[in-house]
């Protein structure tokens, strides 16, 4: 194989796809992604909670901020559009304790802040929302919370860009290196391209750092495992049932969320994993185990917040201590509730080794004619089409 291209996009995640989408709304002719996977939607894409976030969480002006609710409400339009599920559950966020409490006002200035549509409730109010939820005074509920087929979405969106004519999507394909300004080198042969575009997920940092891009960054993955409320108790949870979280990392906590299926999953963690598709216990460990590891250890030594998770999350493999973390949102719930389950995802949180802090917000690096997404964690699915509208205008237009 030796093809050519107008744009060439790495990874074949919601980023790339929703980017094709906007490059074709350019006038773009010949749009290329390849996939090193056979399909779409394997890792971080496919393997998420489902949940369309509501801009609560982020500081205003921040990108996650500003395009997590326009992207919610775009995609929320897409579902519709295309008649693919879409649940608008909404979502509360409940104090485990008093000692929560500021952090929840916290929040609800944030929330309004951003735009989000939301209410503080009390317990007769929660009750009426989520009957089996519990918190200490007062909760926070937001209204735009959908939950969705992340598949589903995935399979219209790539059917949307093939129907084009305009847009190829090449699976088990994998970026080795790039042989020149123009040219990368796959598992399937060359390719020539007039702009590239690396939204390579997980792997991102090093399609970068091939470029000469981003040496400053690096990618630590994180793994989230899942546990399941037997059928049975599935009445248990409407929609979302979240804790306050600890604003200083960028991970949310054991929650509750009602897939579209109609099966509640509790999770997910945030615990370091030692490979970028470290899904399983041993499965993903590869010969970056060792590279990955220094860097978390370097970090734990360095970073508070890093050190702070890396101590708790790893507790939550004991299926008592991840019982009793989620047994703080309800009012009932036993330990024979809780089934094991399959889902797991990668979270690949992304570090500035220089500073040695967590990059919390989106990261996008343009060097020439290429553009490099470096950390398009939680909310990049929610925010997709806006992120991807966002690059175009920022990076693309003259």
């Amino acid at each position: 194989m030796n093809l050519q291209t107008e744009f060439l996009i790495v990874g074949a995640g919601i980023v790339s796809l929703t980017l094709a989408k906007e490059l074709i709304h350019l006038g773009v002719d010949r749009v290329l992604i390849i996939e090193k996977e056979s399909r779409l939607g394997m890792h971080a894409s496919g393997r998420n909670s489902g949940v369309l976030h509501a801009g609560i969480y982020y500081p205003p002006e921040t990108l996650k901020a500003t395009l997590c609710l326009k992207g919610n409400k775009l995609l929320q339009n897409y579902c519709r559009e295309k008649t693919l599920p879409l649940h608008p559950t909404g979502k509360v966020i409940v104090a485990r304790s008093d000692k929560e409490l500021p952090m929840l006002d916290t929040l609800y200035q944030r929330a309004i802040q951003n735009g989000a549509r939301v209410d503080l409730i009390d317990e007769k109010q929660l009750a009426e929302i989520e009957p089996y939820a519990k918190t200490s005074q007062k909760a926070l509920y937001s209204y735009d919370t959908a939950v969705v087929d992340n598949q589903k979405i995935l399979l219209a969106l790539a059917d949307d860009l093939i129907q084009s004519g305009k847009v190829s999507i090449h699976f088990d394909t994998a970026f080795i290196h790039r042989v020149n300004d123009y040219t990368i080198q796959t598992t399937k042969g060359p390719i020539q391209f007039k702009q590239f575009i690396n939204a390579a997920g997980a792997h991102a940092d090093k399609v970068a750092h091939a470029f000469d891009v981003g040496k400053a960054y690096y990618l630590i993955p994180f793994k989230g495992i899942y546990k399941k409320l037997i059928k049975e108790k599935s009445y248990l949870v409407n929609g979302n049932i979240y804790p306050v979280p600890n604003l200083r990392n960028p991970f949310l906590g054991v929650h509750f969320t009602k897939s579209i299926s109609g099966d509640v999953y509790l999770g997910p963690t945030a615990i370091p994993a030692f490979g970028r598709e470290n899904y399983g216990l041993l499965k993903g460990m590869d010969s970056e185990m060792v590279k990955i590891l220094w860097q978390q250890i370097k970090l734990f030594f360095a970073n508070p917040t890093f050190r702070h998770i890396a101590l708790e999350e790893p507790r939550k493999y004991s299926t008592s201590y991840f019982f009793h973390d989620a047994k703080k949102l309800v009012k009932e719930l036993q330990s024979d509730w809780l089934t094991a389950t399959p889902k797991a995802g990668i979270r690949p949180q992304l570090i500035d080794v220089t500073k040695k802090e967590l990059v919390m917000d989106f990261l996008i690096l343009k060097e020439n004619h290429t553009i490099h997404i470096l950390n398009a964690i939680s909310p990049a699915f929610t925010s997709s089409m806006a992120f991807a509208s966002y690059i175009v205008n920022h990076y693309l237009k003259n």
